[in-house]
């Protein structure tokens, strides 16, 4: 009677044991880090669009100029848009601004994160549309110093990437793989790239003047120091266009293929783009005029930078069988991220 007396208390105390250890914070794998650094720029856009700004016409005017220089059946649509929030304007952008908040508190929080990811990519596609002209590349001007091919479009493809689901975990080499499979993950970055270096090569970007006068631009309304930074590389770039533009095509190439090398060339390829995508969100888009006021969101730079951060090689991938040995036991592996999000 003693020894099932004691065996039942060493039971207990197991599972006491077990049930702390399960209550033990885990940090955040690098997965979710970049699922919130995402929640926080969508928080940061919902600041931006509570702006004084965006209450007056100044947000509707914004909206009808994407419309200049689309093919009718993309522009009628904008122009339409345009004309309906400059009607409701309190209304409209009130309910703007909140949709971005939820956005980024639901991906924040864990139990909404899939619903708020889904939610973000519809909002994406159509704000894409709608408050952005499909980020210029139907009328000839869009440039990878302007924020083409949009930055909203890159907001849908870090929630595809970011997606809370390890289908291809054993053998993700990067954390962007873990949802959709390395070849896919490779395929979207080969084209998101590829379309970079496309409108770093097109006429209106290989004007002897064209990116002086585009970074050149951007100096208005900046405070001081950035204004400085702008005006002096445009200085560098004037007359200039036509080489600039072939450098910065060619290292755009080289990043569009470089996830496709041995994983030294791979992780060098991510340092090249996040060194690229910095200075363009410096100095060709002078941190997405944020600091200026009257910006919706702190445009492509910054978000191609935490795009490459997810393409970041994994120090080692598991096997298939060790992967899959956690679920012969019904319990998810330690630190496993899409056992709990």
């Amino acid at each position: 009677m003693s020894d099932v007396a004691v065996a039942g208390g060493q039971a207990a105390r197991q599972r006491g044991q077990g049930t702390a250890a399960e209550g033990i914070w885990q940090p955040p794998d690098t997965r979710r880090v970049l699922q919130l650094a995402l929640a926080a720029i969508w928080l940061l856009d919902a600041v931006l669009q509570y702006q004084s700004f965006m209450f007056t016409t100044g947000f509707s005017q914004m909206l009808a100029g994407t419309a200049s220089g689309n093919p009718g059946v993309i522009a009628s649509p904008i122009t339409w848009d345009a004309r309906l929030v400059g009607h409701h304007l309190v209304l409209v952008n009130t309910i703007f601004a909140t949709i971005q908040l939820l956005l980024g508190l639901g991906i924040a929080w864990r139990p909404t994160l899939r619903v708020a990811l889904a939610a973000s990519i519809a909002w994406s596609l159509g704000v894409w549309w709608f408050g952005e002209g499909l980020g210029g590349v139907l009328n000839g001007a869009a440039s990878p110093l302007n924020g083409a091919p949009g930055a909203v479009i890159i907001y849908a493809l870090l929630a595809v990437l970011l997606w809370p689901s390890d289908r291809y975990a054993a053998t993700a080499p990067f954390p962007a793989a873990r949802a959709v499979g390395a070849p896919v993950a490779r395929a979207l970055w080969l084209v998101l790239w590829g379309c970079l270096a496309y409108f770093a090569l097109v006429p209106a970007n290989r004007a002897p003047q064209a990116l002086h006068d585009m970074i050149a631009g951007m100096a208005d309304g900046q405070p001081g120091w950035l204004a400085a930074l702008d005006n002096h590389a445009a200085s560098l770039l004037a007359h200039h266009g036509l080489a600039a533009s072939i450098v910065l095509a060619i290292a755009l190439v080289v990043i569009a293929v470089g996830v496709y090398l041995p994983r030294p060339a791979a992780r060098a390829t991510v340092v090249l783009a996040i060194v690229v995508a910095a200075l363009i969100w410096v100095f060709g888009e002078a941190f997405g005029a944020i600091l200026a006021g009257g910006a919706t969101d702190p445009n492509s730079g910054l978000l191609l930078i935490l795009l490459a951060l997810s393409y970041w090689p994994s120090r080692a991938v598991a096997t298939a069988p060790e992967a899959t040995a956690p679920a012969a036991t019904g319990q998810p592996a330690a630190g496993q991220e899409g056992a709990v999000a």
